[in-house]
């Protein structure tokens, strides 16, 4: 007697692999802000790196409305172009990607096209290309059909890549409600409107910000490190727990020439 497929197994494994590809795109975005380098002066030596633990939050988040939002079937059959289009740009194939990303994009308004806008403006930038790139973030950040904390990422990684095209205002303005305590990303945006208020020479705005970044216990260490010193520099007061702060800089010193060796 034929067995009769396990359609439940195949869904459940399908549902699974359509979450690890969501999951790994919005994983790539938040690695890639970390690494990138096309800020101006001032900014690139502040770059922008964000928790393990905010990556993880947000991939679940949008995991989820993603799954909610679309029909099974339409999933089932984008989620396979996009987990091509990630074997594509890990095997080093950038131009298979791109053009297995620009299908989803084109097919689909919504659902997989906006993980593939975002790994298309990574290839951009790969490929020498911010303007490119640019374009593609604001699309994502301006869909109200997109899940937040993509929309969130795109416009973070927009101003990002267009700083140094971009009046220190329109960056206060885009990105300030996301400067906000309490808001995932308040210390990646909160630093970038802070540079931009040192750009108008606001540095009564700049300096509380920087502060009142370098006092949340909710942001990386390694960015409120930064925003103690140009607090500091800035002439206010950012450390709340002082013996804890100079044993985490005596720490940071000794494990730098350990690095050092290691490489």
């Amino acid at each position: 007697m034929a067995l009769t497929p396990d359609t439940n197994t195949s869904r459940t494994e399908k549902q699974a692999q359509r979450a690890r590809a969501e999951q790994d795109v919005l994983m790539r975005e938040v690695d890639e802000a970390v690494r990138q380098d096309q800020m101006g002066d001032a900014v690139k030596r502040y770059a922008l790196p964000v928790g393990i633990a905010v990556v993880v939050g947000l991939a679940a988040l949008g995991g989820w409305l993603y799954w909610h939002e679309h029909s099974e079937g339409v999933l089932e059959e984008r989620s396979e172009g996009l987990v091509t289009g990630l074997d594509a740009i890990d095997a080093g194939r950038a131009s298979q990607a791109d053009a297995e990303l620009a299908k989803l994009v084109a097919d689909d308004a919504g659902g997989a096209a906006i993980p593939a806008m975002l790994l298309r403006a990574d290839i951009a930038l790969q490929n020498g290309k911010p303007a490119d790139a640019v374009k593609l973030f604001d699309a994502v950040a301006a869909n109200d059909s997109a899940p937040q904390p993509y929309r969130d990422i795109a416009a973070i990684r927009s101003v990002a890549t267009n700083y140094d095209n971009l009046q220190p205002q329109q960056v206060i303005d885009r990105l300030k409600p996301l400067a906000t305590p309490g808001n995932p990303w308040f210390g990646s945006a909160g630093e970038l409107v802070g540079m931009a208020y040192l750009a108008q020479n606001k540095n009564d705005l700049a300096g509380p910000l920087f502060a009142e970044i370098a006092k949340n216990e909710k942001v990386p260490e390694t960015l409120r490190s930064r925003a103690r010193q140009l607090a500091g520099m800035l002439g206010y007061d950012a450390v709340v727990d002082v013996d804890k702060t100079l044993a985490e800089l005596q720490e940071g010193a000794a494990a730098a020439p350990a690095a050092a060796t290691a490489q």
